[in-house]
């Protein structure tokens, strides 16, 4: 059975941003919420392995490109998001939920359902932007291509 790659890519996402902010937890930088930011790279670099493997297959449609780099954002997101609970768990649950709040988005005291499901809705949004931005810059350069191999 061959995985696809969309599933693949979805789970370097999760593996990037695992690596990432266990890193900065061993570093004792976790508490710098900007450099909580720069997860996006990551979801930036699995979602453009997928779009380039398209097109190197040939695959030039938006519509269908759209899909799978979506879903492969999508994809790394969510998994993302199920990581960080199940951390959240082992290193403490409510408590731990707690330190990471008072340094992002929150105020008073979140539940880990309540942090888990705001930080999806921020991840699916820069899912959706960090899509569009690759499309684009794909597609021009495909049509950029397809013209100087007309010339």
């Amino acid at each position: 059975m061959k995985v696809s790659k969309e599933l693949v890519n979805g789970f370097i996402i999760v593996l990037g941003i695992g690596i990432y902010f266990l890193l900065m937890q061993l570093l004792g930088l976790a508490d710098n919420y900007l450099l909580r930011v720069f997860n996006v790279l990551f979801i930036f670099y699995g979602t453009n392995r997928t779009l380039k493997s398209n097109y190197d297959e040939g695959k030039v449609t938006l519509a269908s490109n759209s899909v799978s780099a979506l879903s492969t954002a999508f994809i790394g997101v969510f998994l993302s998001i199920i990581a960080l609970i199940a951390y959240s768990y082992i290193r403490g649950g409510e408590a731990y939920i707690e330190t990471l709040s008072k340094t992002f988005l929150f105020g008073g005291d979140p539940s880990i359902m309540t942090y888990s499901i705001s930080l999806l809705f921020e991840g699916f949004s820069s899912a959706v932007i960090v899509t569009f931005i690759l499309l684009l810059l794909w597609d021009s350069k495909f049509k950029t291509h397809k013209r100087s191999a007309k010339l």
